[in-house]
């Protein structure tokens, strides 16, 4: 399923997007699932996907632009092999979508786009060959792509197809799901199955279904994976979407059998490098492909640092085959465990909230075996602690910490772990003094000697302690507790401004150690006495389901600035939001505002498609809220009470019937104080 610069293009890509909701805590999560939960998933017969499939697709950061051609599918094949992602893991080189001409020859065949691939499919495929890796297709399982250009899809074509395919050397197939005719999806994926199989070659057959008709269910008969979900794109909500959708489908997964929630944005530029090893981390504990979706030929070192993060991969290609399970999810504080073949655990600690959050759970509750200590890994940090049973940390906002714990009889050996914690803020005003206390508590069996904190900030910041920042010793269980007062400097902007936490110790052998926590503030300001435009004041976050959120235009495409008029059954409105769901808005109030009043309802851009609600929330809690709104509604007024509130978020979710064009307008959208 491709995303296309056409609203039409855009409602087919969006059906299948998850019901779960964007990740701001008292929204909805998956429900829970426990290791026993896990059925007996046989490896098929044909020995192909044992582990997730590991590679790279151009769609994500070339889409159908003239840049998609032969050199730089050839020097994407070079980079495996010169960055060390071949001898990772990664191993296929996939075409999407535009890689043909529009027609086919007067035998029906495909033809390769002479442009783009003068010298022929087979010739990529045998450069691909050469330097030990594979190569991948796409077409789609309807009479055209997915691309408006109108490409052929492999409808009524399917034994041609896949000769063609297995005669140029295609390792891999992406089989998409647009202009499918309305022919059953069982039916379409089948013949093409039966079609691979014909040709003899072993072809790894990718789903592209959408999760439209619960592939999960029925598809492991047919293919190697299957998409659980519509497209993924490079923001934080699209992603968080996406990751919900795919959790709680577990124990659908196993060798040869894989939930695909599409592919990895990682290095395309629109997320923080915390929210991408988060997309990394995740991916990897759901036992997800790995296929990267970023230009190699530009990437940073941090890209390749989080790509090629060999002990996170290795979570992902578990021989096992486990997809890791939701232990718990309160406020936005996820615990997922991931069970290995050596018997140890993945345990990812993920923080889907705006600020840093304590995380916690214990070697018994991911199902290891009692013991007097653990050796706990963490595969960010490469480095080994020992604990006493607890796995807990504070996670930075939209970080995972990921750890592989497992009973080791040198657990002695390592350091014991350290939980860094803090309470207090994230809200500052400048030049105001905001208390915060840190906690250093001691997690291992052995003690933490000689220990001493610090907390850093900004240039110009005041950061003091009020209490001792050392202790000599810190037995199991105990705590190092630090009152601190911080000053963010007079005349500090509106925005988010790191602070760093570090503890160093020594474990009873004399070895040094250190942890870490970037802690993030956000300096505000009260707004205005009077009556305000939402659009017209510094928000805290926001969070949306395709694109950016628009200041005085609608949602438009993906793109920021690529929106209309704020137009609701005829009425335009010069100021207001352009979301799309799932989407939330926060501002900082300061319990100095009154109201906050809207128009709202489903842009008309979206034609007659689009379901949305719309919620006002007043620290958390719903002050005002719409049922479901569709474009055949007139624009509704919504005013709700927030007086005393700190914080107010506008949120809005889809109608319960998935976010195909859920395009919302906070029409006029005021803030009185």
């Amino acid at each position: 399923m491709r995303h296309l610069p056409t609203r039409t293009a855009r409602r087919t890509v969006v059906a299948a997007l998850a019901a779960g909701v964007l990740g701001l805590a008292g929204l909805s999560a998956p429900a829970l699932a426990t290791p026993a939960a896990y059925p007996t998933v046989p490896a098929p017969d044909d020995g192909l996907a044992l582990t997730p499939p590991m590679g790279f697709n151009n769609w994500n950061s070339t889409h159908c632009r003239a840049e998609f051609n032969e050199a730089m599918v050839k020097g994407i094949a070079d980079l495996f092999v010169e960055k060390g992602l071949k001898d990772a893991g990664y191993e296929y080189v996939n075409l999407d979508d535009c890689w043909a001409l529009p027609q086919r020859d007067p035998d029906g065949k495909l033809v390769p786009d002479p442009v783009r691939f003068p010298n022929g499919i087979n010739a990529v495929a045998d450069y691909v060959h050469s330097k030990g890796l594979k190569l991948g297709i796409y077409t789609s399982a309807g009479t055209k792509t997915c691309n408006s250009a109108g490409f052929p899809g492999a409808l009524g074509h399917e034994y041609s197809d896949a000769r063609q395919f297995a005669d140029w050397g295609v390792d891999y197939l992406k089989y998409d799901n647009c202009n499918n005719q309305g022919v059953d999806a069982k039916q379409r994926y089948t013949t093409m199955r039966d079609a691979l199989r014909a040709t003899g070659r072993p072809i790894v057959y990718s789903i592209c279904e959408w999760g439209q008709n619960k592939p999960w269910e029925w598809a492991g008969d047919l293919g190697h994976l299957w998409r659980t979900t519509g497209d993924i794109s490079d923001n934080w909500g699209s992603m968080l979407s996406i990751l919900k959708k795919n959790l709680p489908l577990a124990p659908y997964a196993g060798p040869g059998n894989w939930n695909d929630p599409d592919m990895l944005e990682v290095g395309n530029g629109g997320m923080t490098d915390t929210e991408y090893r988060t997309h990394f981390s995740m991916w990897s504990i759901m036992a997800a492909p790995l296929l990267i979706g970023s230009d190699l030929r530009s990437a940073s070192d941090e890209t390749f640092d989080i790509l090629g993060n060999r002990e996170v991969i290795a979570v992902d290609q578990d021989p096992l085959g486990r997809q890791g399970t939701v232990m718990s999810s309160e406020g936005g504080r996820w615990v997922v465990s991931k069970e290995m073949k050596d018997g140890s655990r993945a345990v990812a600690l993920f923080n889907e909230t705006g600020s840093a959050q304590r995380i916690s759970t214990t070697a018994a509750a991911v199902g290891l075996p009692s013991a007097d200590a653990y050796t706990l890994r963490d595969l960010w940090q490469h480095k080994n602690y020992n604990t006493a049973g607890r796995i807990s940390a504070t996670v930075p906002a939209h970080g995972t910490v990921l750890f592989r714990v497992r009973v080791d009889g040198k657990w002695a050996a390592h350091p014991p772990a350290v939980e860094l914690g803090v309470q207090g803020g994230p809200l500052v005003e400048a030049g105001k003094p905001t208390a915060l206390t840190t906690t250093v508590t001691d997690l291992g069996r052995t003690p933490a000697k000689r220990v001493s904190v610090t907390l850093t900030g900004p240039a110009g910041w005041t950061v003091r302690p009020a209490s001792p920042t050392t202790a000599g010793t810190l037995p199991t269980g105990r705590s190092l507790r630090t009152s601190w007062k911080v000053t963010a400097a007079e005349g500090t902007g509106t925005g988010s401004y790191d602070l760093t936490l570090k503890a160093t110790y020594r474990s009873p052998t004399g070895a040094r150690a250190a942890s870490v926590v970037p802690l993030r503030f956000s300096v505000v300001v009260a707004p205005p006495s009077g009556a305000s435009y939402l659009s017209d004041l510094p928000w805290l976050s926001t969070a949306n389901g395709w694109g950016p959120v628009e200041r005085d235009t609608s949602n438009g495409e993906s793109a920021a600035g690529d929106g209309n008029p704020l137009t609701v059954g005829g009425a335009v409105y010069a100021k207001g939001l352009g979301v799309h769901a799932q989407s939330a808005v926060e501002y900082y109030t300061g319990k100095a505002c009154e109201t906050v009043t809207a128009q709202v309802g489903v842009d008309d851009e979206e034609g007659a498609d689009g379901s949305v609600a719309f919620e006002i929330r007043a620290d958390g809690a719903t002050a005002a809220s719409t049922g479901t709104l569709t474009n055949a509604q007139a624009v509704q007024s919504l005013s709700a009470d927030v007086s005393g509130a700190q914080v107010i978020s506008l949120v809005v979710t889809d109608g319960g019937d998935g976010t195909t064009s859920d395009h919302g307008d906070w029409g006029d959208a005021r803030l009185s104080c």
